[in-house]
């Protein structure tokens, strides 16, 4: 599939925000993912060239996380892998059934989100007490490993809920290990369409460019402002992302309340 200059650059316009946003806060995806499909790729084909351009933004921003001390791969390395493990398995069944049955639960899971930050007053710059173990974190993040692999869109926001809430984790270091469980799922997703061969790499080396660079300045201005940036921003996301789904006349809860 050949796409026009045009049509790159506003691509890249979309990654470019998409990075921004996810280094930050995740739901990047719901930028970017929307963007090719406006463009013309196939859903399959779209997941797969959003894979690649995010897998490369995640990795610039799992880059400055870990320069700035905020990331910990000894003790969060079995999350990481079983994000990667669960990836695969969600991009292998996605080549095969119709995304749009996680499509449809997606509101719901957005909301959670949004409320869990409005109403907690718990979150903040310091760790806290950890609420499960470290074989049940992991378990939950390749859950949603498996839905990054599968779908991807909002993946960060859940990978962040899921190091805040139970992992003890306070919100920016919750966000670094998100980018290091995201960009495993990312790099997992991306093999195994690769393998199926549904990447578009023009399109998407061209988006990673801009991915990168908005990833970079996202991860540095979390960095500087912490929660007082990153809680709101994941606030705005959920509810935005709740919203955008729910106008889609594709989405399956906007065909059950308006169709």
């Amino acid at each position: 599939m050949i796409l026009s200059q045009e049509t790159i650059a506003f691509l890249m316009a979309a990654a470019l925000m998409a990075g921004l946003i996810d280094s930050m806060a995740g739901g990047g995806g719901l930028i970017s993912l929307p963007a090719l499909m406006a463009a013309g790729v196939p859903p399959v084909g779209a997941v797969a060239t959003n894979k690649l351009q995010s897998s490369l933004g995640t990795f610039g921003a799992c880059i400055a996380y870990a320069r700035a001390g905020h990331m910990d791969l000894k003790t969060y390395r079995w999350p990481v892998i079983a994000a990667f493990a669960g990836s695969v398995g969600g991009a292998w069944l996605v080549q095969r059934v119709d995304p749009s049955i996680l499509a449809g639960l997606m509101p719901a899971l957005l909301i959670a989100i949004a409320a869990y930050f409005t109403f907690s007053p718990k979150v903040g710059e310091m760790d806290r007490h950890q609420r499960v173990g470290i074989a049940a974190l992991s378990l939950l993040i390749g859950g949603i490993g498996f839905y990054d692999g599968f779908f991807g869109p909002g993946a960060g926001a859940f990978y962040t809920t899921v190091f805040l809430a139970l992992g003890g984790l306070s919100l920016l270091r919750a966000t670094a290990q998100t980018k290091a469980a995201n960009f495993a799922s990312n790099l997992a997703g991306l093999l195994t369409m690769m393998a199926g061969g549904h990447v578009l790499w023009i399109a998407g080396l061209a988006m990673a460019v801009a991915n990168i660079a908005g990833a970079q300045i996202g991860a540095r201005l979390a960095m500087r402002f912490g929660s007082r940036l990153i809680r709101p921003l994941l606030i705005v996301m959920s509810l935005a992302l709740t919203a955008k789904m729910l106008i889609d006349p594709k989405n399956p809860i906007h065909l059950y309340l308006f169709g």
